[in-house]
């Protein structure tokens, strides 16, 4: 029997209720799927050359073997909340983790793209349940003051995953054939549904709220997949379509807008919404959602900026790119337990900052790029941006659930996994658009010091001609090579100083962000029940 000397009334049912397994053992099981399926958002990036050749389609075309899933996964994160609480958070869950587990054999069997894209769309869609599932049943599981911890674990699957994800595919890559990277699911996924049957349980008030949802609100759950869906195919495709120059960026752009108007107007009218929107006016909850893009956009912007760096302009492969990246990974699981036994002594306002100081210190280090640049530097520059996600990812789910009912839980872990996933794909999208414009905005800059008639480029090009002649080449031949060279070096240069921009852009915007924590409402203090047996 518990009792409890002090509680919020919100979170009364942790002491009449507590699950029959041990918390720590659900929370472990819960992660294993979670971490599988972050791990999948990342680990076919490396693949898409070799699923090409394979499967005799265009480099282009292997891309949507990531977009759909992208896509499918974000169509269903807002809406796993509403399905979680309709047909019983872990009959879902398992249902997730089933249909992803017999996708990924099926994606790894695929004899052809379309048929790959196909099952990769309900891949997607499977994993798009596992997050916010996880986060709800430790919301659940953990009573407030040990949430702190179990959302460190959480948060180094979700955190940790996508960032091994390019070294455990390459490695796949290198060592046997890219269908392995979906085989490598299955086990996994087995153990999983096994140990899920075992250990989770929902709690006795999942079954009151899935009484008293009688009605399906198909017209929000239709204009909410099309509003994601035209969203992140937009995001997805953007930079390479060219942006509004395109017509499917446009139709996807008008799309979303105009599903996501006519969704907001009759979800604030309609009796049983698909999604709450009025959670948003809580002031916790639509700030934490603010912070949790992001996060989004820090996480998966420089996870995606040091390797391209790293391969584009230094030459590095994709083993020692993956590998810069992956060295955050060890970092992230030493200070997320810190930052879990820090959050509940502290303002988790304060560790927010905190983390968005941190951040932005990494990023500073960051922005000092030079084409002398060591693999330890590039490496260390991961490892610092990496120190300040644990300040901002744990208080940040501290400060959402605060005050929440219960029965709003697995909304709002659907939000959360939303609003985070949406900003990296906002910050990947912002990120390649911006290198290319300031690309060439330096490029002409450059361009028009290397012109003939200009003193030092004559010079320049002279002297590399002269050696280009000494090797046997002709003269006129010399001088074309040698301007190509030239032309060569200012286009590496351009790029150089447009990735400069965008880390000082990426600075800017993460300090900005730093006070707005304490827009928030602190939580309560929550004192320790007292258990006795």
């Amino acid at each position: 029997m518990a009792t409890a000397t002090a509680a919020a009334p919100a979170l009364s049912f942790h002491d009449t209720w507590r699950p029959r397994a041990n918390p720590w053992a659900i929370a472990i099981t819960v992660t294993m799927a979670t971490f599988m399926e972050a791990l999948d958002t990342s680990i076919a990036n490396v693949a898409m050359a070799h699923i090409a050749g394979t499967l005799s389609a265009s480099q282009d075309e292997a891309t949507w073997v990531l977009t759909s899933y992208l896509v499918a996964n974000a169509m269903v994160l807002p809406i796993s909340g509403w399905l979680a609480n309709r047909f019983g958070r872990k009959r879902f869950y398992m249902s997730c983790v089933f249909l992803f587990t017999v996708c990924s054999l099926l994606c790894g069997l695929a004899p052809s793209l379309g048929i790959l894209v196909f099952f990769r769309i309900l891949q997607g869609a499977a994993g798009g349940g596992l997050q916010p599932s996880e986060q709800a049943i430790l919301a659940d599981t953990f009573r407030p003051e040990k949430r702190s911890m179990a959302f460190a674990m959480y948060g180094v699957a979700v955190v940790m995953a996508p960032a091994i994800g390019p070294t455990v595919g390459g490695w796949i890559i290198d060592n046997s054939s890219w269908r392995w990277i979906f085989f490598l699911n299955i086990p996994v996924g087995i153990l999983s549904m096994y140990l899920t049957n075992r250990l989770v349980e929902d709690p006795p008030y999942l079954a009151e709220t899935r009484k008293k949802q009688a009605s399906v609100d198909y017209w929000g759950l239709g204009l909410l997949v099309l509003a994601v869906a035209g969203l992140q195919m937009m995001l997805d495709k953007g930079q390479e379509d060219d942006w509004f120059s395109s017509r499917f960026i446009i139709t996807c752009a008008v799309t979303a807008v105009i599903a996501l108007s006519i969704f907001i107007w009759w979800e604030l009218r309609v009796e049983h919404p698909i999604l709450d929107l009025r959670l948003y006016m809580r002031r916790n909850v639509g700030m934490t959602q603010m912070v949790l893009f992001m996060v989004g956009v820090a996480l998966y912007a420089s996870t995606v900026l040091i390797p391209q760096f790293l391969q584009e302009i230094m030459g590095y492969s994709a083993r020692q790119a993956g590998e810069a990246i992956s060295s955050g990974a060890v970092v992230l699981m030493i200070l997320f337990p810190v930052a879990g036994a820090l959050a509940p002594k502290f303002d988790p306002r304060k560790l927010v900052a905190i983390g968005f100081i941190i951040t932005a210190f990494g990023l500073m280090r960051m922005a000092n790029l030079n084409l002398n640049v060591s693999f330890m530097q590039a490496l260390s520059w991961r490892v610092v941006i990496v120190m300040g996600l644990p300040f901002l990812f744990i208080p940040i789910n501290t400060l959402c659930y605060s005050g929440i009912p219960q029965n709003k839980n697995n909304e709002i872990s659907g939000m959360s996994a939303l609003s985070r996933n949406l900003g990296g794909s906002v910050g990947i999208s912002f990120m390649t658009t911006m290198l290319a414009r300031l690309t060439q905005r330096h490029l002409n800059m450059l361009g028009a010091h290397t012109t003939p008639g200009n003193g030092p480029f004559e010079q320049m090009r002279s002297s590399l001609a002269g050696a280009l002649q000494h090797s046997g080449m002709s003269g006129p031949d010399a001088l074309y090579h040698a301007g190509a060279q030239i032309y060569g070096m200012a286009q590496r240069q351009a790029r150089l100083l447009a990735y400069v921009d965008v880390v000082w852009i990426m600075v800017a915007v993460t300090l900005v962000l730093t006070p707005l924590p304490f827009l928030m409402k602190r939580p309560p203090k929550i004192k320790k029940a007292i258990i006795g047996h």
